[in-house]
């Protein structure tokens, strides 16, 4: 692949995510060559400081300049959510392939102008769904598919976490409805995703959104709050096109919790369960054994996993996130350079912020709603 110039908006721990993946991308998987070009920030100090520590040619608090930049062929977007379609469709428009954040974008309407404005362009783009780059849950696929687990019964995800637990959290743009829905579109995006990712489609859902924290203050330490209209906990169960059903929670005042992304699928032959907390492990639980040997089975990840065996060469010395990230950005480097696209792209992203909205609706009418 030739050189292709980077540029990250944004500085904070997802752009710092991106960095770190582009970085690594090209001493394991050999072949992919991005160079770290420009980074945005609208703090010019942040933008300054992450060139230094992260190894950006140059900075900008502009991102307009890095959008237009002729040296930039690729731009990430790490920014909320609620800017994601202006710069999107100015990166579009300037013939940039685009790596975004998760959600893509506050409302359906909005994902679907950024979709089809893409692909229109021919460019290629790619969202941050990094959990489902784990080797592990492309196993857990492919024994999906084969038929290894019989008929699928049911499914159960959840995607807990506690970094909004604390009452006095201020407001932020986290809990801003103009950006969108709370923890189902900031982390119940993910284990939707995943749902797709091993199941399919979901047609139908029907939904119960609740909010916990009534309100947040203004400003760290600030006396006055400001009523929070979004969700901490959203409740779903969901049909899937392939005719089993399954609930999905989302929870991100789950005291406690820092990283619980999971689910268990039961089928006729057999059971899956996963948790991101031990992201190394799937657990398999095959019928009709020998009943003195029934169990689960732990599978650790390891070299045969490919590409576990990119980043390390004996089994049980773990990935981690920033190695998932890798493996999103080498996937989106290769389709780049015109192999294979696995994505998620903008099309699937779109896919998924239509569960939220209909989600969301729902909720608020207390009754199933398709996904249409």
């Amino acid at each position: 692949m030739r050189q292709i110039g980077i540029g990250v908006i944004g500085t904070g721990f997802m752009g710092k995510a991106h960095a770190f993946a582009y970085r690594a991308v090209s001493s394991t998987f050999p072949g992919l060559r991005p160079e770290l070009e420009i980074v945005a920030d609208v703090n010019e100090a942040a933008a300054e400081r992450a060139a230094t520590q992260l190894g950006f040619r140059r900075y900008t608090d502009n991102w307009q300049d890095l959008v237009a930049d002729p040296a930039i062929g690729i731009v990430s977007i790490t920014t909320p959510n609620i800017f994601h379609r202006e710069m999107a469709l100015a990166a579009i428009a300037a013939g940039k392939h685009i790596h975004c954040e998760k959600p893509l974008a506050p409302s359906t309407a909005e994902a679907r102008d950024m979709m089809e404005a893409s692909e229109a362009a021919g460019v290629v783009t790619q969202v941050g769904y990094n959990y489902i780059k784990n080797p592990l849950l492309g196993l857990a696929r492919e024994m999906i598919a084969s038929g290894e687990l019989g008929e699928i019964t049911g499914f159960r995800g959840i995607h807990a976490e506690d970094y909004m637990a604390n009452p006095d959290e201020p407001y932020s743009w986290r809990v801003d409805p103009t950006g969108g829905a709370g923890a189902i579109a900031d982390i119940g995006s993910h284990i939707i995703g995943m749902a797709r990712f091993l199941l399919g489609p979901i047609d139908e859902v029907i939904a119960d959104l609740e909010t916990v924290v009534k309100s947040r203050p203004i400003a760290p330490g600030a006396s006055e709050r400001r009523t929070v209209e979004v969700d901490d906990i959203a409740r779903l169960t969901v049909r899937f096109a392939r005719g089993c059903r399954g609930t999905i929670e989302a929870n991100w005042v789950a005291t406690g919790r820092k990283m619980q992304l999971g689910f268990e699928i039961n089928g006729t032959k057999g059971t899956l369960v996963f948790n991101q907390e031990r992201l190394n492990e799937l657990h398999f639980y095959q019928a009709g054994r020998d009943r003195r040997h029934e169990g689960f089975l732990k599978i650790e990840a390891g070299p045969q996993h490919h590409p576990y065996g990119l980043f390390c060469v004996a089994p049980g010395h773990q990935l981690g996130f920033n190695d998932l990230k890798t493996i999103e950005v080498a996937d989106f480097l290769t389709a780049i350079d015109g192999g294979e696209h696995h994505g998620p792209d903008f099309r699937e992203a779109y896919e998924i912020q239509k569960i939220v909205d209909t989600a969301v609706e729902s909720s608020r009418e207390r009754q199933w709603k398709a996904v249409s």
